[in-house]
């Protein structure tokens, strides 16, 4: 099965019985989204053939053409498309319409065609739990949390905290103006007094003395490789724990900073399995093998794909 990138500009219509899925973004080549979803395809496909017709792809789409982009995928035959940087906040306008949870988190990374258009889930929120969990032992209610970022991805990530029971978030980013913006409209939902935004030059003395602090990543520092860490981890207590969203590369310049002081970390490979294996479950209506998408994750990380 294909899976390099592609370009909208190069797509050409499925063959008969195929169903498309596929992720979108600018810059995509990094994504190991296909070996995941395409192996739980096959494995699927033992049970039920129908799923052999089925194949996922990596399709590069700069902001300015996800309007275009979207009505041409589901012409062509796409049914179930994953969304990532920078498209999670500016689809809202796109789809016909979405769910709670992504309502509440102000973010889509997932989109099932109905038929008639294009409905928006977000499934970061459930990978992010899961990822967490299960590479630092954290449950994120039980955890004093400092969200880097104001993106899809970071509403995604405090309105997860925050639906789970935090008494209250800390978020720090580099753009103060669209901090507040985020601040503002998940403090509606939630309760202004839960967040507690920061601009990251300046992180609150109170915070750097916090123990039991989970800092997450939500940011995009770390995809290139030259990208300086978004935080100095300086002064922070060291059963401070860090995950940082990014995968690949496995380790950014965040979380080299975390190793070297000795803290917990964990890269974002667990969250991106979770939140696949979920996407997978909306567009198929069924069981999903996570494990199967776990080691083929791995496996390309390796370079052994």
């Amino acid at each position: 099965m294909p899976e390099g990138s592609l370009e909208i500009g190069e797509l050409s219509p499925l063959a008969d019985g195929q169903v498309g899925l596929a992720v979108l973004g600018c810059p995509i080549a990094h994504s190991i989204s296909p070996q995941l979803h395409n192996a739980a395809l096959k494995k699927m496909s033992e049970s039920n053939p129908e799923y052999a017709h089925w194949i996922y792809h990596k399709i590069e789409v700069p902001a300015d053409k996800l309007a275009e982009a979207l009505p041409k995928l589901a012409e062509m035959g796409y049914r179930g498309l994953n969304l990532t940087i920078p498209h999670k906040v500016e689809v809202l306008p796109l789809v016909e319409r979405i769910d709670e949870e992504a309502k509440l988190m102000g973010a889509v990374n997932t989109l099932r065609w109905n038929g008639n258009g294009w409905i928006g889930s977000n499934t970061d929120g459930y990978g992010l739990e899961k990822g967490v969990l299960e590479d630092l032992s954290v449950a994120l209610e039980n955890s004093e949390v400092l969200v880097l970022g104001a993106g899809g991805a970071a509403r995604a990530a405090v309105a997860k905290c925050l639906l789970n029971g935090c008494a209250e978030i800390r978020v720090g980013n580099r753009s103060l103006e669209r901090l507040s913006e985020m601040s503002e409209t998940l403090g509606e939902e939630f309760g202004k007094e839960r967040i507690h935004p920061f601009a990251l030059s300046a992180i609150p003395q109170e915070t750097r003395d916090l123990n039991n602090l989970l800092v997450i990543n939500a940011t995009s520092l770390g995809l290139r490789e030259k990208d300086p860490s978004p935080l100095s981890l300086s002064g922070l207590s060291s059963d401070t724990k860090v995950y940082d969203m990014i995968y690949n590369p496995p380790e950014t310049a965040l979380l080299t900073e975390a190793r070297k002081a000795g803290m917990a970390f964990g890269n974002g490979l667990s969250m991106l399995v979770h939140q696949a294996a979920r996407a997978l479950e909306i567009w198929t209506d069924e069981p999903v093998p996570a494990d199967v998408m776990l080691k083929e994750a791995e496996l390309a990380m390796k370079g052994l794909r």
